[in-house]
Order: C-alpha cells, then structure tokens, then sequence
C-alpha cells in the first residue's frame, strides 16, 4: 500500500496539478492512496515551516509531498514537490500530466474558494455543536420579554447558529424566568439549543458570547442625583469582575436602557478591560424615535426615512442631526427607482416644526425614558446584534455609542453616540463624513454632563452641576438642522439605589423609574 499526502497552498496551481495526477492515480490503481491538505495562502509559510522543523525536512515551496511508511511505523518519507511528484508518477506508474498553465490557475482559483468554503462550513457545524451563549442580564424586565423572540427568530445571528440563552436576575425574580422559559421553549425555534436562569452571582457569564445589559434597578430610593450616579459603580464593577472571570474571551457586551446608558458602558468599560473593545451602547432607539416622528410629519414609513445622526448622551443631552437624513420612495411629484432619495430637511418646508414641536417631542420621549420600553428597546438591540455580526446596510449610517478616541473633536475617554457603519464583525467611525461639523458650543453641552457623570460617579467630583445655555433661539444658524434633545430640562426618571458594596443580587431587582428631587 503506498500512501502519499499532497499538501499545498489553496490557491497555488502547482498544487492543482499535483492533485489531478494523484485522483487519477488513486482512482485507477487499488493499492494507492492520497490524501489532501490545503491551506489558506496567509497561513502556509507557518504551517510549511512547522512541519519541516517537525519532520527534519527542508522544503519551501508549494505542494510539499511525502510518502507515509505504514508498513514501517516509522515517519513520513519526503518525496518533495511539483516536479519530483511528476517524475516519479511517470517514473513507476507511468503517468504524466498536459495540463495548461491557463487551466491550472483557474483550478486553483476553485481550490482556494472551495477551500474557503470548506473552512466557513466547519465553522458553522462547530457552532451547532457548541452553541453561542446569549446572556440577558434583568431577564424580568419588560425589553427581555420583547427580546427573546427576536433572538429565537434566527435574524439576529442567522439560520445556521444555534443559541443557548441565559436568563440572570436576583432570586426573588426566579418564578417569573421560571414562567419565561416555559414560553421560550414553546416556540419550538429551530435555532434554539436551550434556555436557562441563573440567580447565582459566582455563576453569572459562564462562557457567554453574547451579554445584553438591561436596565437595573431596586426598590430602595435614593434622593440626589449623585447618589443615583454613584449608586452604577457597584453593579458595573461586579459585571466587570465577572465577565473578566466567566465569559468567553471574544464575548460582545450590548448595553441598553432608559437611563445612564453611557455611563454604564463607560463603567463596563473600565471594570473589564480586556474586553473593552468590545462594549458598546444602544442608540437605535432614540434613532427610530426621530424616524417615527419624521415619518408622520411626511406621511411616509419611518423604515423609509434612513441617516439619522445621534450624537451625545443616548439618555440624555442629545443632537438629532438631520443634515445627512434621506427618504426613499417618497411619493411626490418627483419619482425614481428604489433606491432614489431626497433630502427630509428639504420636504419639510415647516422650519419651526423642526425646531420646536420636533424637539419638544424628542425631549418629552429622552426624559422619560420611553424610547427604552420593551418593544423598542429589545428591537433595537437585536438590530444593533445583527448589523454586528453581519454588517449594516451598504452605506446606511448608523449611531452608536461607542469610547471616544478623539474623533470629532470629542474629548476622549467618554462613551459617545456617533455615527458608524459596522462591517466584517466590528464598527468603523464615519469620520470621512462631510458637512457634521458640531460647534464649540454643541459640543461642550454634549460632553460637559457625560463627563461630569463619570466623575462623580468615580468620587472624583462631588456635585453634579448641569450645564448651563442660554434660549433655544441662540443656537447658531449654521447648526439649526441640529435638532437637540435635552433631558436636562426634564425631571429624570432615574434608577434608584443605595448599595455601594452588593453582597447579593438584590441590586438586581428591576429598578423602578423615580423622579429625583434636586
């Protein structure tokens, strides 16, 4: 029995060749057998070296050939490449090749997609076999009821990866996620593996994939609000701790809420530093606030109004930018194919609309939390999900808050909602976008009550002062398609808590939403 292993480069055509002669010996004499290795080109230098200096060989081309000496027990016996194949096919089997250099390097070309393939289908079987875990952190809020259909539905990470979903929230939540799980599993979702509760501290985040931060809360109160900012420390820094400990090494960390969204995922982000990278807030749902409100001002679908800008404090002082906002299939005079588009800000011929009742709207929403409720909240987190594992339509904006590295201007070291694309598993920062310069002034109102939250958060500040303008009417004119919501001129409706050092998971409780009094 000779047994001969070809190993190669996918896309080389040497080694294309060497694989045609060697089927076509195999298939025509019983006693010899091939078989095949290929790897990607960026990986066979390595791959080829580790193998010499394993074998003792000295080879550094593609294919490499060896005999492997069954009979003997020993090591592999190397034969070499293209050309000693060749001779010794002709040699003892009388067998040689005529093959084209034009028709090798389209073999090739199939070998390296076929290879590719090949890898992309392996990936997805290894996950059936070990599914991605999906953790929901106060599993008994409103969002995750919303949340888990969306999940089970196969949108979110595809048809082909299988889920295994975690519910976590305090122990005197646990009947309810006990009623929850039962309604989970009578989905019958073809991309569920299981679904489960934990209301145990030390266990949460075992090996999660996937953590969705929701809003927290207890029924203790708090009457300031830098109690209230102090009282996110905690939890964040046990979440930290814990997804530092528990979770998979490339675990996604997903924050939402009706409150101090940036704060929190700042916080995460300082807890659990190796994973920083990989924290981000949700700003779709103040985005598809603004598309709804558009949308009915034009009489059109808010899934047809696209490029609206966040930035700033998800849950708090915000710019709704319209400058870049686009509707298609608008039905007016002007028609065009599908992918036609027009400016919003010139169909809508009511300025004052835009920069009052626009406004007042977006300001009555942000303040009492309602673009965080339980259908949108949990929609926008599983669209934010999707368009990170899979991308974000080609050439559509998206607001994210994400750590500011400087960009636009924004001091760093602040969580910040800006826009983005995401692409190939991450997000880049459209900083090549024209026309979205913000003023000094713009800017300052939006950092100035982030930065003050981390540090009084932190201790590092004692009160809180929240920034000061003037009259609406003094926004400058080059800025007026900058549409602010401000919570600040708003009670908040804020998380209360007094717990500096949890010793359980009562923090854990679904925090209910109080005005505080300053």
């Amino acid at each position: 029995m000779a047994k001969f292993v070809i190993a190669g480069r996918a896309d080389c055509p040497y080694y294309a060749k060497t694989e045609l002669v060697a089927d076509y010996l195999q298939k025509n004499l019983p006693d010899f057998r091939i078989h095949k290795i290929t790897q990607r080109p960026e990986v066979w230098e390595d791959w080829l070296k580790d193998v010499c200096e394993k074998n003792k060989w000295s080879h550094k081309n593609s294919p490499i050939i060896w005999r492997e000496l069954l009979d003997h027990g020993g090591k592999g016996l190397l034969l070499g490449g293209y050309n000693e194949f060749l001779e010794h096919a002709q040699l003892y089997y009388d067998v040689t090749s005529s093959m084209t250099t034009e028709l090798m390097m389209v073999i090739a070309q199939e070998n390296l997609g076929a290879h590719i393939e090949k890898e992309q289908e392996e990936e997805a079987l290894k996950t059936c076999i070990n599914p991605l875990q999906v953790w929901i952190t106060s599993a008994s809020a409103p969002a995750c009821y919303n949340l888990i259909p969306i999940l089970t539905s196969g949108e979110v990470f595809g048809m082909h990866t299988e889920i295994s979903i975690t519910l976590f929230d305090n122990k005197q939540a646990e009947e309810h996620l006990k009623s929850l799980v039962v309604e989970t599993q009578d989905l019958a979702s073809p991309v569920l593996r299981s679904v489960s509760i934990c209301t145990k501290v030390e266990e949460a985040f075992r090996q999660a994939h996937v953590i969705v931060v929701l809003d927290d809360s207890t029924d203790k109160e708090v009457f300031t609000l830098e109690d209230c900012l102090r009282s996110r420390v905690p939890l964040c820094r046990l979440y930290g701790y814990l997804i530092e400990k528990n979770a998979h090494e490339s675990v996604r960390v997903i924050v939402g809420g009706r409150t101090f969204v940036n704060l929190k995922t700042v916080l995460l982000m300082r807890y659990a530093p190796r994973i920083a990278h990989n924290i981000i807030a949700v700003a779709l749902g103040v985005e598809g606030e603004a598309k709804a409100i558009l949308a009915r001002k034009l009489k059109t679908a808010p899934s047809y109004i696209k490029d609206v800008i966040i930035w700033g404090n998800i849950s708090g002082n915000n710019y709704v930018d319209l400058r870049k906002t686009r509707v298609y299939r608008y039905e007016s005079a002007i028609w065009g194919p599908l992918h036609y588009s027009r400016p919003v800000l010139n169909l809508i011929f009511d300025s004052e609309w835009v920069k009052r009742e626009f406004v007042a709207i977006l300001k009555n929403l942000t303040s009492t939390g309602r673009q965080f409720g339980g259908i949108l909240a949990a929609h926008s987190i599983a669209t934010t999900l999707k368009y990170w594992y899979h991308g974000s339509p080609p050439g559509e904006i998206v607001s994210l808050g994400i750590l500011s590295e400087g960009q636009f201007g924004i001091p760093k070291g602040i969580v910040f909602s800006m826009p983005v694309k995401f692409e190939n598993g991450t997000w880049v920062v459209l900083t090549d976008l024209k026309d979205v310069e913000i003023s000094e002034q713009m800017m300052t109102r939006m950092t100035s009550d982030l930065i003050q939250e981390k540090l009084v958060a932190l201790g590092d500040k004692i009160h809180f002062q929240p920034y000061q303008s003037g009259h609406k009417d003094l926004v400058p004119d080059e800025e007026k398609n900058l549409v602010m919501s401000d919570a600040a001129d708003f009670p908040n409706e804020i998380p209360q808590t007094t717990f500096e050092k949890p010793q359980s998971l009562e923090f854990l409780n679904d925090f209910e939403g109080k005005t505080v009094e300053s």
